[in-house]
């Protein structure tokens, strides 16, 4: 990584030429302008591997490997949370990573589960089904680019709407535990219903919690790393129904503490 000071004047030279391909980032550092070629590979690798995972969903669906699909959205949420957290313990953040996150993350959580869900179900609707897909990558979609202006101006201990890496683990839950059922028009109703509501919910005002406010750097009771083991345990009995049901809790938690939220609290003492 190399470092060069440019004055204002210098970046607006005719002839201030950049290297064909090369990314070039602008950055102040005591109050200089600075300019860095190149991008932090760790952080960007695992993007990659994460914009992969997804790609590598959608071809599976395609090929009617569905099971095989679904897991690989799991693995992209898993490489999508190790990307930023590496970035920020290594002090490899950067813009180009920011944006390339983002771009990978709509091609994971919103054109993979959208697709993986259309070719396994949906698609017996026609119409309506490939339109109850676009209204969830749509939602992907605006949910990201949301995120993305709302960065630093909201309450970090909430998300507004829920998160697009939750709503395709909902998708690709559902199609993880059914994919072995015959077609029914039940089962592509339930589809349908996941689909189209955790596509309106990301696009909600509804606050989910974030849990970016748990400490996990300080001390803990002994009892909670055989907590950690009993959830691992649970998990790995039938991976699939357990990470359906648990991000299906979540994706229901956020209108549900905002139906509560919003109904007027009795005093004490108040009679009916």
């Amino acid at each position: 990584m190399t470092e060069e000071r440019t004055s204002a004047d210098d970046m607006q030279n005719p002839d201030y030429e950049v290297e064909a391909g090369e990314v070039v980032e602008e950055e102040l550092v005591g109050g200089a302008p600075v300019r860095r070629k190149g991008i932090y590979l760790l952080p960007n690798a695992l993007t990659t591997a994460s914009l992969f995972s997804g790609f590598y969903a959608i071809v599976s669906a395609a090929n009617g490997v569905f099971d095989n699909a679904a897991i690989a959205i799991f693995v992209s949420m898993i490489l999508d949370g190790l990307d930023g957290r590496v970035a920020r313990m290594t002090n490899t953040q950067s813009k180009f990573g920011e944006e390339y996150d983002s771009l990978a993350d709509m091609v994971a959580f919103g054109v993979a589960p959208g697709l993986v869900a259309f070719f396994w179900s949906l698609n017996s609707f026609d119409k309506v089904g490939w339109a109850i897909t676009f209204i969830y990558v749509a939602g992907a979609a605006l949910r990201l680019a949301r995120f993305n202006t709302q960065i630093g101006s909201v309450d970090k201990k909430f998300f507004v709407g829920l998160p697009s890496p939750a709503a395709a683990a909902c998708v690709a839950g559902l199609v993880w535990c059914f994919h072995l059922f015959e077609p029914a028009t039940w089962l592509t109703l339930l589809t349908m219903v996941v689909v189209g509501g955790t596509g309106v919910l990301m696009v909600s005002n509804i606050l989910y919690r974030s849990f970016k406010d748990l400490d996990l750097r300080g001390r803990v009771p002994f009892a909670a790393i055989l907590l950690v083991v009993l959830i691992f345990v649970v998990i790995a009995l039938d991976p699939a129904t357990v990470l359906f049901t648990g991000f299906l809790i979540y994706a229901l938690s956020g209108p549900i503490r905002a139906l509560f939220r919003g109904k007027p609290r009795k005093t004490l003492g108040a009679t009916d």
